[in-house]
């Protein structure tokens, strides 16, 4: 038979199913709740000093001896605040046609945006360190950690300690790991973004991945070993998105931006974890 009336030539009465919009190539920061965070109120300027005071070491004296006097001084660290932000303008068109809530799903994407900034701007402190273990053509291994978890046991770091790399790293780890290394217990955990990311306890560190480590090179990568105090996060403004209008162009334009500052608060509080892109 020919001519029928089917969905091909009715295709025009027949709507499409849109399913539920699909987010490509997000995930939710870890690392604000690794550091020490600090608040900085409005109209207080742009910069954030954080002093640090000298570990101080004590002596044995005679009976009657005069004790001398010990010079204590200050260090600091300053952490300059400065505007990220993204944004785009969604005309009533596209809002109106769309099977979906837009603006809802633009503040989502915008949201993890600026939250990934925040975790790539911390994560590229790490090769800042001045301690460094392992090498970039070698893999990640339990006894890098060990050598990492050392020197700061050995600088008088207080913990706990946090390990961060990139899934490429830490690949070659898991690939040799047993039960027996993992704490399967998740310890310290800020929000359920860390549970997810987490892999377990080695070496009295708690070790988590995520791709917000950016690598070196095509072959390379520097993960960090730290304590809370080794890196800041200062926050003047979080997150926040808004929306304006623009009549002349029929559509909306939705803005989302935050105000922060990262940077090193105590050199000798992390380690610098170099190792190769062994992924698969």
């Amino acid at each position: 038979m020919s001519n029928e009336s089917d969905t091909t030539s009715l295709n025009d009465l027949i709507s499409p199913l849109v399913a539920e919009a699909m987010f490509v190539a997000s995930e939710t920061s870890i690392m604000r709740g690794l550091v020490r965070n600090f608040t900085m109120p409005l109209r207080s300027g742009k910069v954030l000093q954080v002093p640090k005071y000298p570990t101080l070491t004590a002596a044995a004296v005679s009976e009657s001896a005069d004790l001398s006097n010990t010079e204590v001084a200050t260090a600091k660290s300053d952490l300059t605040v400065a505007e990220n932000g993204i944004m785009t303008t969604l005309t009533d068109l596209a809002r109106d046609a769309s099977e979906s809530d837009v603006v809802q799903d633009l503040g989502k994407l915008f949201g993890e945006a600026i939250s990934k900034k925040m975790d790539r701007d911390l994560t590229a402190l790490f090769s800042g360190f001045s301690q460094s273990v392992g090498n970039d053509g070698d893999d990640l291994t339990v006894a890098v950690l060990s050598q990492a978890a050392t020197k700061l046991k050995a600088a008088g770091v207080p913990g706990p300690y946090y390990g961060v790399f990139n899934p490429e790293q830490t690949h070659a780890l898991k690939s040799t790991l047993t039960a027996t290394f993992v704490n399967p217990n998740a310890g310290i955990l800020q929000n359920e973004a860390m549970r997810e990311g987490y892999i377990g306890r080695i070496v009295g560190i708690d070790i988590f991945e995520t791709s917000n480590v950016v690598e070196d090179s095509a072959t390379a990568y520097s993960g960090g070993v730290f304590s809370r105090d080794a890196l800041g996060l200062a926050m003047m403004r979080d997150i926040n998105i808004e929306t304006q209008r623009d009549a002349s162009l029929r559509g909306t334009e939705l803005v989302a931006t935050a105000v922060y500052a990262t940077g090193e608060l105590h050199d000798s509080y992390g380690v610098d974890v170099k190792s190769s892109a062994s992924g698969l």
